[in-house]
């Protein structure tokens, strides 16, 4: 399993972190879980919540393109379209937070495909 973190954001209740992570998928039909904490100084760090995102429409996008409709599979607020450009496939997002009594967290997905992409 792989874990990549953001910088910390202090003293904010709507952060924005702007940031791009990269991660490899060697499995796309695993789940990836964006876990969202609230650091703490002194003891351990607050889980504020968690969303699931499904690989799966990525790689089926790959073929044709696809709107992702939400459901009880994801933790998509809202409708969010698979977009096909120049080559790049991304999306996106605005997740529903699990497991804490409210809070959303926009994404954007980029979808490279590593067999593609080396030529």
């Amino acid at each position: 399993m792989q874990t990549v973190k953001t910088r910390v954001v202090h003293n904010n209740c709507n952060p924005e972190w702007n940031e791009e992570l990269t991660l490899s998928m060697k499995n796309p039909v695993v789940p990836m879980i964006l876990s969202v904490y609230d650091e703490d100084t002194f003891t351990r760090d607050d889980k504020m919540g968690d969303a699931e995102i499904d690989i799966q429409p990525y790689v089926e996008c790959i073929k044709v393109g696809k709107t992702v409709q939400p459901n009880e599979k994801n933790c998509l607020a809202k409708e969010s379209s698979i977009v096909c450009n120049k080559g790049k496939i991304y999306q996106d997002m605005r997740l529903k937070l699990r497991n804490v009594e409210r809070g959303e967290v926009e994404v954007q997905l980029e979808w490279v495909d590593r067999k593609v992409s080396q030529g």
